[in-house]
């Protein structure tokens, strides 16, 4: 491709509203180009990019035996009633009537339909096992649409869905998706963890999520320095200790605490660490139930390991009018001495003694409090924010902090979709039974912003060359040049015909004005066409990771080249 030819507009400067490195670089450098609120329009350069991915995701799942399909982005709304999800997937979901008045949403994903297809045309145990998958855009209204292509509305994503009888044969679907991502990402050039999740509003037994580790990664994640566990932070888990409290040393006494209200105000004024503080939080459950949780005053409530304890649809923090109802005090005085509510408890709490407690009366608490002497716990669980340095529930090691970005999420559905909808097979009894479902989902979009967070400098973009648009910039220094202008041409026309994406850059703009595109633009290899190396028989070729720069012969130039791309694929 001809830069003079090509439509890659880029900016000196970011737009306003883009708040994170990839959102700023995919603008500046001519890739994408904002429409609406969320949703935005792929330039020629970003959809290079774009197609990267997708080729490499093709690859990986035709080998991984799924088959590519295409389905509609409207679903009928009669389909998602079906499934249940058309009253309980939220606002997101983007619902419209056509002009016979029939109810649709645009899909934000697409187990009611690819369901309905097989219910349709699988019919016998001898059509399994199946796994079909699609490349296709989807739309989530996101109430706050945000960071470019990490949080938008309208979105690329392959979605894949397999079908088995057996639990045993779902597994061996749900290792071969599994692997086929590891292959994916690792094939794209990113540092990613695989990661235990929670399987949200899709449902599922069990899922994993596939994040990049990036600073701006809007998810936090933790892993084992000792073996491979990493777990979403919503589903890490915290090993169990079988240590009990110290005896209790110390008698109950209320202390005042006037305006004291925080677990650090509280600390701060009786001097004492957070962790000798018992925090008392009241929620309220989907099916109005008031019920105090416990924690140690230095840790966070995990509100899904909450909400899984307890069962429902959602558990919030009560209101100010149901907390002064449960405990006789405004919020920052509840504790749990003589609730009359359900009390549950993180594990934490157990080896707690001596500690200090809201007095359910305003302005006090009391110090020295104990288990059992001065109240119970119905049920203790695993209720925290697992933290770095917490330790490893499957060895003796410690768990690390990080940030990510999820770009790729596999779960296994089991029966839930089937049987709301009914999608049987025969067995080799001749016996109807429901099909065993898994779900797969990549971001395509988020994979490449992915791969920009984790891979720029001040200059812009670091491509790695497996995604990058193109694998060569060839700059051509002086385009009026006869010399400068043949040996470039030469160059382009080899590398072309040796399968290589290259951009020849023969504007006529400043030498400094195509260095700086070029690290703007991230190609991974800039070969310079200048008169002082053609006069020694030589082109410059500076690696944009790193930025080594060395010289190459122009006779073996494009072979060495050649070379220098297939070894980083």
């Amino acid at each position: 491709m001809r830069y003079s030819q090509y439509l890659l507009p880029t900016l000196k400067e970011s737009p306003a509203d883009a708040e994170i490195i990839s959102h700023q670089l995919m603008t500046r450098a001519g890739m994408i180009r904002k429409v609406a609120a969320g949703i935005y329009s792929y330039m020629p350069f970003g959809l290079r990019a774009i197609r990267k991915v997708e080729q490499i995701v093709r690859e990986e799942m035709n080998s991984a035996g799924a088959i590519e399909c295409l389905m509609p982005m409207a679903n009928p709304a009669e389909l998602w009633r079906e499934s249940g999800r058309w009253e309980k997937y939220g606002k997101e979901l983007l619902r419209f009537k056509d002009r016979k008045e029939t109810e649709f949403c645009m899909g934000p994903t697409h187990e009611e339909v690819i369901t309905d297809i097989v219910r349709n045309v699988v019919k016998s145990y001898r059509q399994l096992p199946l796994n079909l998958y699609q490349i296709q855009t989807k739309f989530r209204d996101e109430i706050r649409p945000r960071f470019g292509l990490m949080r938008g509305r309208e979105f690329i994503m392959k979605d894949a869905y397999s079908f088995d009888l057996e639990e045993a044969d779902a597994d061996k679907a749900y290792e071969k998706m599994y692997q086929a991502y590891r292959r994916i990402f690792k094939r794209c050039g990113l540092n990613f963890r695989a990661v235990e999740a929670d399987s949200g509003a899709i449902g599922g037994s069990f899922s994993h999520e596939f994040m990049v580790l990036a600073e701006a990664g809007e998810d936090g994640i933790v892993s084992c320095d000792s073996c491979e566990y990493a777990a979403n932070i919503e589903k890490a888990e915290i090993r169990v200790t079988d240590s009990l409290a110290a005896a209790p040393t110390m008698a109950l006494e209320k202390v005042s605490t006037p305006g004291q209200k925080s677990i650090d105000e509280v600390a701060a004024f009786l001097k004492l660490p957070t962790a000798k503080l018992l925090k008392t939080l009241i929620v309220q459950t989907s099916n109005e139930e008031l019920i105090a949780v416990l924690l140690r005053g230095d840790h966070e409530l995990n509100e899904i390991k909450l909400l899984n304890l307890l069962g429902g649809d959602w558990v919030l923090l009560a209101e100010e009018a149901d907390v002064l109802r449960a405990t006789g005090a405004p919020t920052g005085f509840a504790g749990p001495r003589g609730l009359k509510i359900r009390i549950v408890a993180d594990h934490a709490v157990r080896q707690m003694s001596d500690f200090v407690i809201g007095a359910n009366e305003k302005d006090y608490h009391f110090s020295g409090a104990n288990l059992e002497r001065d109240f119970r716990v119905e049920t203790f669980a695993d209720l925290r924010q697992a933290v770095g340095g917490d330790d490893c529930p499957r060895c003796s090691g410690k768990l690390e902090s990080w940030r990510g970005v999820e770009v790729g999420h596999v779960f296994k559905l089991g029966s839930r979709y089937s049987e709301s909808m009914n999608a049987t097979v025969l067995d080799d009894q001749g016996q109807s039974r429901a099909l065993i479902m898994g779900c797969y989902g990549i971001g395509i979009g988020r994979t490449v912003a992915a791969s920009i967070e984790q891979n720029y400098d001040e200059n812009g973009i670091i491509w790695p060359m497996p995604i990058a648009p193109f694998q060569v910039l060839i700059a051509m220094l002086n385009p009026d040049d006869v010399e400068i202008r043949e040996a470039s041409e030469n160059l382009y026309a080899e590398l072309l015909a040796l399968g290589i994406d290259v951009l020849l850059d023969d504007r006529d703009e400043r030498p400094g004005a195509k260095f700086k595109d070029a690290d703007l633009i991230g190609i991974p290899l800039r070969v310079t066409v200048g008169a002082r190396g053609l006069k020694e028989g030589q082109f410059e070729l500076k690696a944009r990771a790193g930025g080594e720069v060395e010289m190459l012969s122009i006779a073996e130039a494009a072979a060495s080249l050649k070379a220098r791309v297939e070894a980083a694929l």
